[in-house]
């Protein structure tokens, strides 16, 4: 292990630009970001309630091992979400009530974790944001070496320091730090028009507009052709 292997300082998105991004569900996001930023449904919240916002802290660790969590939790700044790249190990925990009190303490949003957690219970009652792949009651070694503040691959997605990143009962959504302020006017016009048709629909319109093109471009009907 050496200084190369973690990098404390990074640009994060802005905190104005992360409480206007936080207005909206993770699923708008990721529509407007292409359909893509979305982590493996195997990470999800603890509690189907659980949500938030922040800017992205990475870690890697060995699986099994919590040392390099330890570390990051020295470092991370209020406001920051640990990410971090457990290799979807589920053979024990990496972190438990004790840590997730620390990083309450500390100021961070949430943790991410593509890996397990343990005391599920008390996490519960602490009502602390906390996507895992899920729950193992052994715990962690604290022996091996690993990154901070490096790019990592966390549910199939790549995440860099200081990204936004959010999550809610559906899952957890990344999106680049250059990247999320452009969206904002978008996640906003698409929020109106899902509003929009969802009255539309309470008023029995219920056909999507959209339909019968796309059934003709996938070669389903004929042109001219309608259901």
């Amino acid at each position: 292990m050496n200084q190369r292997d973690i990098i404390k300082n990074f640009d994060r998105v802005p905190a104005d630009i992360v409480a206007q991004a936080a207005q909206y569900q993770p699923a708008i996001l990721a529509d407007v970001a292409g359909r893509r930023g979305a982590l493996h449904g195997r990470i999800k919240a603890l509690r189907p309630r659980m949500k938030f916002a922040g800017t992205a802290f990475t870690v890697e660790v060995r699986p099994g091992d919590n040392l390099m969590i330890h570390a990051a939790m020295a470092l991370a700044r209020p406001g920051d979400v640990l990410v971090i790249d457990g290799k979807g190990d589920q053979t024990s925990a990496l972190m438990g009530t004790i840590m997730m009190t620390a990083c309450r303490q500390l100021g961070l949003t949430a943790v991410v974790i593509d890996g397990a957690v343990r005391d599920s219970l008390e996490i519960d009652e602490m009502d602390y944001p906390v996507f895992s792949v899920g729950t193992n009651p052994n715990g962690p070694t604290k022996q091996a070496g690993g990154r901070i503040g490096h790019p990592v691959s966390v549910g199939g997605v790549t995440v860099h320091p200081g990204d936004f990143i959010c999550g809610d009962g559906d899952g957890v959504v990344v999106v680049e730090r250059e990247k999320i302020e452009s969206l904002l006017p978008l996640a906003a016009h698409k929020v109106v028009a899902e509003a929009k048709r969802i009255a539309q629909i309470k008023e029995g319109k219920t056909s999507a507009p959209w339909l019968n093109e796309s059934l003709v471009a996938a070669g389903v009907l004929q042109a001219g052709e309608s259901l």
